[in-house]
């Protein structure tokens, strides 16, 4: 049961990227133009593969492809834990999702992506990057929240 809540979670967190990615895209867009520095996914992208001696190699094209390889493979990853505790959250497939959305922005900004120094702390962006990161955070745990609910009752 566990593993079959494991991939529901990352199927849903993997779809539940594609409009988080969309939200992401159109409030950057609206942020001031000396705010609109490249989002979180590509930057995280251009350190890991700077680390790994790539990046140099890789054409504008390629470096967005990789990148959104790679968020929506962190989107399932996150999902994948969701879908497991999402039964017994004891809230609405929604309210749980955004829930553990917010504590995946938490998890990843505050912590775990500073930490490894792969992207600075979310306290040293601007306001307003934040607050789009945590809308686009929001977007995706409450479509993943629907999404895993919705798979799971298809059984």
């Amino acid at each position: 049961m566990a593993e079959s809540m494991m991939l529901k979670g990352a199927l849903a967190g993997f779809l539940a990227t594609a409009p988080m990615t969309l939200a992401m895209d159109a409030m950057h867009r609206q942020l001031p133009a000396h705010e609109r520095y490249p989002l979180p996914p590509s930057e995280i992208t251009a350190e890991l593969t700077e680390e790994a001696g790539v990046r140099q190699h890789l054409d504008p094209p390629e470096h967005i492809a990789l990148t959104m390889l790679a968020h929506f493979g962190y989107g399932a990853a996150a999902g994948a834990l969701y879908g497991p505790i999402s039964r017994h959250t004891g809230l609405s497939p929604v309210a749980s999702g955004v829930v553990f959305g917010l504590g995946v922005w938490t998890v990843s900004y505050l912590g775990l992506l500073p930490a490894l120094g792969i992207l600075r702390s979310a306290t040293e962006h601007p306001a307003r990057r934040n607050e789009l990161m945590i809308a686009s955070h929001v977007v995706w745990g409450a479509a993943t929240g629907l999404l895993t609910s919705s798979l799971s009752e298809q059984e």
